[in-house]
């Protein structure tokens, strides 16, 4: 008598790398460091890694809200105009007050990005507006405010107090203050995610909302909450934003939900909801930061950066694709084993 595997050894082995896919991320970053690094030495000194940190961290604050709101199927295109805006509220207000804490500034920066986050939550869920044209039309709105508030105006770095500059790169710890705060909040949205009733309710939201609805999950509440969550951060990377560059200008973050969009897809956050981890998203945001640094360094035109990130996200949702495929096979094959 002869017993039929249950799954065949090529599929098992595609279902477990499909559940580790921050291991091909990291095997990957680790032979692009190789190859840069030969055509660049610098490219491997404590200094540049230092950079590549820094310009990736609010990346990462960013990317981690929009994969929440990925995950339920949704997605949120004003992020970029969100932080151009507080960037641009906060500073003149930090400049027309200059013993302001930066703390204070920084709740401030986190009240308006609430109220921004409720509004494209209440246009989604209440008006019943699918994602993408909601936070597509906000998208203008919030960076047509910027033009308002600001008069095209800009804020130099002179007119701003120093202890708020000193919030971003300030290094008490050793480490510049932007990337701790970019572990905190990594660490944060990892315990929420996998360890709170609404974190888990978020994953059960885009893996299928008709049954998270039958389980009595309250699927509307739970999108409007991933819109709130993405509107504060936002807040928090504005400000964190202006005091890291000095400055807060009418194109600043323009384009940047595309980096968002980018980092969470490539880190194996699925694009049609229900999947994601943030040691992936943090993978993504660096391996997009370790291609624009190795770009610069070997003197590449930075509009292939752009091109980069554009090929990164149709591959990545290309694999998606297979991999939902291929784990539906699998599936379908231990059903009739």
């Amino acid at each position: 008598m002869t017993t039929q595997p249950s799954t065949p050894p090529r599929q098992s082995i595609f279902l477990t790398l499909a559940r580790f896919r921050e291991v091909g991320i990291s095997i990957f970053i680790v032979l692009l460091m190789i190859i840069v690094s030969l055509r660049s030495p610098n490219f491997l000194s404590l200094e540049n890694f230092r950079d590549i940190l820094l310009n990736i961290s609010i990346l990462a604050i960013v990317a981690l809200a929009q994969t929440m709101v990925i995950i339920t199927r949704g997605i949120d295109l004003s992020v970029g105009s969100m932080i151009g805006l507080v960037a641009m509220m906060v500073s003149f207000v930090v400049t027309e007050n200059q013993a302001m804490s930066p703390w204070l500034a920084l709740l401030l920066g986190m009240a308006i990005g609430f109220g921004l986050g409720c509004f494209n939550g209440f246009i989604i869920t209440a008006g019943g507006v699918p994602p993408i044209i909601a936070t597509l039309g906000t998208l203008s709105i919030y960076r047509g405010t910027v033009f308002l508030y600001s008069q095209g105006t800009w804020v130099n770095a002179f007119e701003m107090p120093q202890s708020f500059k000193l919030l971003a790169k300030g290094t008490p710890l050793g480490l510049p203050n932007l990337v701790i705060f970019a572990l905190v909040i990594a660490a944060i949205i990892y315990y929420f995610l996998n360890y709170t009733r609404p974190g888990r309710d978020i994953y059960a939201v885009g893996s299928n909302p008709d049954a998270a609805k039958v389980a009595g999950i309250r699927v509307q509440r739970i999108i409007f909450m991933v819109y709130v969550i993405s509107g504060v951060l936002c807040g928090l990377a504005g400000v964190l934003w202006a005091s890291r560059f000095e400055a807060a200008q009418t194109n600043t973050a323009l384009g940047f939900e595309l980096q968002t969009v980018a980092a969470s897809v490539v880190g194996g956050v699925n694009i049609f909801g229900g999947s994601g981890t943030v040691s992936g998203v943090l993978l993504g945001a660096l391996l997009l930061g370790i291609i624009n640094n190795a770009l610069t360094l070997i003197r590449i035109s930075p509009f292939w950066q752009l091109a980069a990130q554009g090929a990164l996200i149709l591959l990545a949702v290309i694999v998606d694709s297979v991999i939902l495929r291929r784990l539906q096979q699998t599936l379908s094959v231990r059903k009739t084993a």
